[in-house]
């Protein structure tokens, strides 16, 4: 199921990039014109020497009945930091804060290092990078992980997704854990694009009748981004149902079972995020 979701984004943007280009496509950007640091919420891009280098974002969830990547279930504040550390490689971290339902609080950590392999020394066009990194979950939970990323950025339009292989240091959880994403967003006009995103987690549960987080879940939601020009700011809006693809018989995950739900319970997340970029 991995390999037929991902080989599809890759084949599906290797078809696009491999058709002729119009001029404005292939001309540098005009020094008036933003681009977005993280234009999805659900998918995280690599930075290019020709887009923003440095930023800070600020971003707040509220879910219910989610975990893991789809967010935190209560409200979850989050800062990241991201930057283009030269040479194709892209720096992410961030530090949540989440507020459960109940009136608890706690905290998740992350750091990744990208780097494109192909592409990523423009903006426009087609990039494809590996990265790895680590983490400490909502649940106290470390792990370590390795994400895959597709993207295909022209003038017009963008096309974006991750493959994200992870593995949690919990006999609760899976021994492998797998995240993919997949966002498409079309100008609207001047600065602000709009499309869909979608995610599925813990798609081992296809295949693995006992998958311990539940079984598999789905998310697919609007998704909007905002970069004006001559702006050092940008702003994003995702978000959507959360719902079960297949039901595991693990009646409840390490994860979820924190905040005391069922794992046949559907929910929904809202995310929103503003970025300020520290390079103009």
């Amino acid at each position: 199921m991995k390999n037929i979701f991902f080989t599809s984004i890759v084949i599906l943007t290797m078809c696009i990039s491999a058709r002729a280009q119009s001029p404005a496509d292939s001309k540098s950007l005009r020094a008036n014109e933003s681009v977005s640091v993280q234009p999805f919420l659900f998918s995280v891009n690599t930075l290019t020497g020709s887009a923003p280098y440095w930023a800070l974002s600020a971003s707040s969830n509220y879910a219910q009945r989610t975990a893991g990547q789809f967010g935190y279930d209560g409200a979850d504040q989050q800062l990241a930091v991201k930057g283009y550390l030269g040479n194709r490689l892209t720096l992410y971290a961030n530090a949540d804060l989440g507020f459960a339902r109940n009136g608890g609080t706690t905290t998740a950590l992350q750091a990744e290092l990208l780097r494109d392999f192909i592409g990523g020394k423009k903006t426009y066009g087609a990039r494809f990078g590996v990265g790895l990194g680590a983490n400490r979950d909502f649940s106290n939970v470390g792990a370590i992980f390795s994400r895959i990323t597709a993207s295909f950025d022209a003038p017009k339009w963008r096309l974006g997704g991750n493959l994200r292989i992870e593995k949690a240091f919990s006999n609760s959880r899976d021994g492998i854990d797998l995240v993919t994403s997949l966002g498409f967003q079309h100008r609207i006009t001047g600065p602000v694009f709009a499309g869909f995103e979608i995610m599925g987690q813990d798609l081992e549960g296809f295949w693995e009748a006992d998958e311990a987080e539940g079984g598999a879940k789905l998310l697919i939601g609007p998704s909007v981004n905002v970069a004006p020009a001559n702006s050092r700011f940008s702003f994003s809006v995702s978000g959507g149902p959360v719902f079960y693809a297949t039901h595991s018989t693990a009646l409840t995950s390490g994860a979820i079972r924190d905040v005391g739900l069922l794992a046949s319970q559907n929910g929904y997340t809202l995310r929103a995020m503003v970025a300020f970029n520290l390079h103009r």
